[in-house]
Parts: structure tokens; sequence; C-alpha cells
């Protein structure tokens, strides 16, 4: 028979045993996570800079983020008509920010639409390219690539931008997502 003196020393000896594979798996845990970069920024950072950026844009005068002379042809009306944009994100300095408030720089691409009422998407005013947006002051400045008389388009992205981020800004525009969100906002804008 089993006494009781033996079965409490070997109950005692399982919870200890139990409590070494639980502290086992949290350093695990702990190791992936950093190995795997999620602690470097929190996912609503991302959310929270794309949410400024095109609120930016969308209320800025599109003289403020205009392209080769482009400008919003108006109507009878003196009302302006809504600027409609998408961004992306290609990254941010310092780049070990935590939150909104210690994000200086974010470097990523707009595509604007001006809604005015009745004009479809393919015919509409568009404002688009690489920028660079300051969010040290109030409001946060915009500075668009854009090509001079001197200067091409690439070799001006690449004066302006981290090496990192000009690559991705070659590479990438709005994503599916974000574009298919941009056409209906601009629909509903335009009345369309």
């Amino acid at each position: 028979m089993v006494s009781r003196e033996s079965f409490a020393g070997w109950y005692r000896h399982r919870l200890v045993w139990v409590a070494v594979i639980l502290l086992t798996v949290s350093a695990s845990v702990v190791v992936l996570n950093r190995a795997t970069g999620q602690e470097a920024e929190p996912a609503d950072l991302q959310t929270q800079i794309v949410a400024r950026m095109r609120t930016t844009l969308e209320q800025a005068d599109p003289g403020q983020h205009n392209h080769a002379g482009h400008n919003a042809q108006q109507g009878v009306t003196e009302e302006k008509p809504p600027v409609i944009c998408g961004v992306r994100v290609y990254g941010h300095e310092p780049a070990g920010a935590t939150t909104l408030a210690d994000v200086q720089k974010v470097y990523g691409f707009h595509l604007c639409g001006i809604a005015e009422q009745k004009r479809p998407w393919d015919v509409a005013v568009k404002l688009a390219g690489p920028l660079i947006m300051d969010m040290s002051t109030d409001p946060p400045g915009i500075q668009v690539v854009e090509a001079t008389e001197n200067v091409r388009f690439i070799d001006r992205l690449h004066e302006m931008f981290p090496a990192k981020y000009a690559t991705l800004a070659q590479e990438e525009a709005l994503t599916a997502e974000e574009m298919a969100d941009l056409r209906r906002r601009y629909d509903t804008a335009a009345g369309m």
C-alpha cells in the first residue's frame, strides 16, 4: 500500500514539474516573440500613422500636395470639392517609436482624388506619389517627391528617402484593400 507520506511527497514533486514546464513554455514564447520582432512596433501604431496621414492629406488644401500644376476644376460653386486619399506607410523615424507622439517623420505613398460632384474616378484629378510627412509640426508638413528640371524623379527619390524606403517606393503603391476603400470613399464623396 501507498502511505500518506509517500503520496504527499510524490504530489509535491508533481507540482514542481508542472511549474518547471510552465516556466519553460513561457520563456520560449518570449524568445519567439522577440525573434520575430513583434515587440518592436505595436500593430496599433501603424494604424494610427495611416489614419493621421490620411486625415492630414484630406484636410490639406490640394495646393499643399499639388503635383505638376494639376488643379481641381471647380464649377460655378465656390465650395472646394473634398480630397479623398489612400495612403501606404513604408516606415517612420525614429524606427523605435512606440507611440504616435514619438514619430517625427513618416515615409510613404499617397493617392488622392479630388471628388468633384458626379465626376467618376477614372477622369478625376489625382495627386499621387511618394511623400515624407513631418509629424513634428502642427499641422504635419507634406513633402512630395517630384522631379525637377535638373533632377530625375528616381534620383530625387533616392535623395529624399532612406535607401530601404526608396526601394519600397519603387516597387509598391497602395494595397488592394486600401485601393478598394479609397474608391468606395471617393464614389460616396462624388455622389456616384
